[in-house]
């Protein structure tokens, strides 16, 4: 390589360098989605990265899946996903129309589940009782529904 091409690698790589070593690891976050009570709909989950409409407002996560469903089964997953602190809700969305279905005392028709376990109590479950530190590296989390 001629010397100017090498000083121009060697410049090129020092200026990119100290902006790739601050980026936060990223790595994929596989959401294993069990209890079930049947293969009809699809799984709806979201992922937050903070409190703010965690569980109830899907504008506000920072992915959202439907995934199919497979011997009561789901899996879900959110590629590449930078480190940090997150709370996934997942619901079985058992008629296919994107959102948890109420009735009308407000209580959920199909069945949800939370990271962690978390359950709410008269109502769903907080971001506290949800949040999960992600590393950045490929991991999975377990979802059981509840109904």
């Amino acid at each position: 390589m001629p010397r100017p091409a090498a000083l121009a690698a060697l410049a090129a790589s020092l200026v990119l360098s100290p902006a790739l070593a601050d980026a936060p690891p990223q790595g994929t976050l596989a959401v294993r989605i069990e209890g079930l009570h049947s293969d009809k709909g699809k799984v709806g989950c979201t992922l937050y990265a903070s409190a703010k409409g965690y569980p109830t407002d899907p504008k506000q996560a920072v992915g959202e899946q439907y995934c199919a469903i497979e011997e009561r089964a789901s899996r879900c997953r959110f590629p590449s996903l930078p480190a940090g602190t997150y709370a996934l809700a997942c619901y079985h969305d058992e008629n296919d129309n994107h959102e948890m279905d109420f009735n009308f005392l407000h209580i959920p028709k199909e069945g949800g589940g939370a990271s962690r376990g978390a359950r709410g109590v008269m109502g769903p479950p907080k971001w506290k009782d949800a949040r999960f530190d992600f590393a950045g590296v490929d991991s999975e989390e377990l979802i059981r529904i509840r109904y």
